[in-house]
């Protein structure tokens, strides 16, 4: 069993991710990350050994698209840290054309909500034997352009749309993280686990790259300091370790100032958390990946 805090972080092969898990290693954090591939893992190893020569990292693989591997990773996790202190969710996509699983789950939905929801319910056991662990879900103001909220089609719904139409779609996702995070942090109410959701802002990272020009967007705006990740992360590592934060659950907090913001309908509504942990929890317990 480690004697260093234990850090789970997702989707830090790159961005904002990568910069978060960083600085939770220059704060003494061992890091269990999540990679894709043991490429992506090397690649990552070395830029945060560089950054942090000391830092603790241990990799564990799979496809976060994939419902299966995110339970396999999860227990593999579980077993090997029985105890864990910060979990970071992440891993998110936007992208510009519809694309289905094999498992059957729109691709956005999965990998941006889906995700994270099965991730933590498979880590919570190791969360609660903390007894002062934190837990800290990456959503976005773009929540604010969801359409509307159907329940429970929207989890499955694999209707195709425009590169135009998938921010909305991918606003819908950050909607879900704003909505799974409330509902989780009253359920782990007294247990002494605290759950909230943060909006990274506009950040020039690789959540883009499926359109022609990002890496292009990407310099331009790097040159005129617009869309800096450091901010991003600087409120996932704030979530994850300020005493600020301590005890603070179920919230949902800006980048900058760190305040809390009140999300647009239904985000903080209890009876449609409610309603949206129900709909969650029956289509895994259905699909087979809730045992």
């Amino acid at each position: 069993m480690s004697t260093y805090p234990i850090a789970v972080v997702t989707g830090a092969t790159s961005g904002l991710g990568q910069l978060a898990a960083i600085e939770l290693a220059k704060r003494g954090k061992q890091l269990v990350l999540t990679a894709r591939n043991e490429k992506r893992a090397e690649a990552a190893e070395n830029i945060i050994k560089d950054a942090v020569p000391e830092a603790k990292i241990d990799f564990y693989f799979g496809d976060l698209s994939f419902m299966e591997d995110v339970r396999r990773i999860g227990n593999q996790i579980k077993a090997e840290y029985p105890q864990i202190d910060i979990l970071v969710n992440n891993a998110g996509l936007h992208g510009f054309e519809q694309r289905i699983t094999k498992e059957g789950f729109p691709e956005m939905i999965a990998v941006n909500y889906l995700a994270p929801w099965l991730l933590t319910h498979t880590l919570l056991d190791s969360l609660k034997a903390s007894k002062n662990a934190r837990i800290v879900n990456v959503a976005s103001e773009a929540s604010r352009n969801h359409g509307e909220l159907k329940l429970p089609e929207d989890l499955t719904d694999t209707t195709e749309f425009t590169a135009r139409g998938s921010s909305m779609l991918y606003g819908k996702t950050k909607l879900l993280d704003i909505m799974f995070t409330g509902e989780l942090g009253r359920q782990l109410d007294g247990t002494g686990v605290t759950a909230n959701a943060l909006n990274p802002g506009f950040n020039v990272t690789g959540l883009g790259r499926e359109l022609g020009f990002s890496s292009v967007l990407s310099k331009i705006l790097k040159t005129l300091n617009i869309g800096d990740p450091r901010k991003g992360a600087d409120i996932i590592v704030r979530l994850a370790t300020d005493s600020q934060y301590q005890g603070v659950t179920a919230g949902y907090f800006n980048v900058g100032t760190g305040k809390s913001i009140v999300p647009i309908y239904p985000g903080g509504d209890t009876a449609m958390q409610d309603k949206l942990w129900k709909a969650t929890k029956s289509l895994l317990e259905q699909r087979g990946y809730l045992k």
